[in-house]
């Protein structure tokens, strides 16, 4: 049973980000990006302990700020673009135990790219870990129909349009109705069990993951300087259905 005592929140936030310089402390509908996913963990009134993973002072200090947890710096080995995010929840867990012998059954990953989460998605991501059939948990919302594989179209050397796999046009299938359904992760929580994350390699999917699904309006894309304005207004507009129930 997950518990505030035995589920940690952990926030990633490197200090480099190539296509959005100092992404994470960029000022988001007024705050920095960081603040969001701090605050929401904090609503949620889900931990006794938010912690912030970073290589950074300065991302440190503001974490601190808005009343995170800063125990250490992450090395720099676990903070480049390869490093593997299992890594430096793993290193936060080893730091923890040597240090505090803190020992949290559950690690909740909440990345600060990711502003438009709620409280309420962080309550029910715990509620499904909390059943030991569940091993980790991933935030995903659903594919939209003319995104699914059943309707990506390439062009051929020669010209002709195709389905995926060279299927002729007149195979594919064109009624929306019958089109399955897809789901794709949206990066709001990834959540698992500790023993998961000193595996060989370690690894925040265990064999039974299941999905926490979300409404797309949720979802930030903030993978380019384009994607900022877009994402404040969307988080413009939930602030402003909730003011309205």
């Amino acid at each position: 049973m997950t518990s505030k005592k035995n589920c940690l929140a952990l926030i990633p936030a490197r200090g480099s980000s190539k296509s959005i310089p100092r992404k994470n402390i960029k000022l988001f509908n007024g705050k920095p990006l960081l603040a969001w996913t701090i605050e929401c963990a904090q609503e949620s009134n889900a931990f006794e302990r938010i912690i912030l993973s970073t290589d950074d002072q300065e991302i440190a200090e503001l974490g601190k700020k808005y009343k995170a947890e800063v125990p250490f710096l992450r090395p720099e080995e676990f903070a480049t673009d390869a490093a593997p995010t299992a890594l430096a929840v793993r290193h936060a867990l080893e730091w923890l135990w040597e240090h505090q012998r803190e020992k949290p059954d559950f690690v909740m990953v909440l990345e600060p790219t990711s502003p438009l989460r709620q409280p309420s998605h962080i309550q029910e991501a715990l509620k499904l870990l909390s059943k030991p059939a569940i091993d980790s948990v991933a935030s995903v919302s659903r594919v939209p129909q003319h995104y699914v594989p059943e309707k990506i179209l390439k062009i051929m050397p020669n010209g002709v349009l195709l389905g995926l796999g060279e299927m002729p046009i007149r195979r594919m299938i064109h009624r929306r109705q019958d089109l399955p359904v897809y789901y794709g992760f949206n990066g709001l929580i990834f959540a698992c069990r500790r023993e998961l994350l000193f595996k060989n390699p370690p690894t925040l999917w265990g064999d039974k993951v299941f999905p926490l699904v979300t409404e797309d309006k949720y979802t930030a894309d903030l993978d380019n300087p384009e994607d900022w304005l877009p994402a404040e207004a969307k988080m413009r507009d939930i602030f402003q259905e909730r003011l309205e129930k």
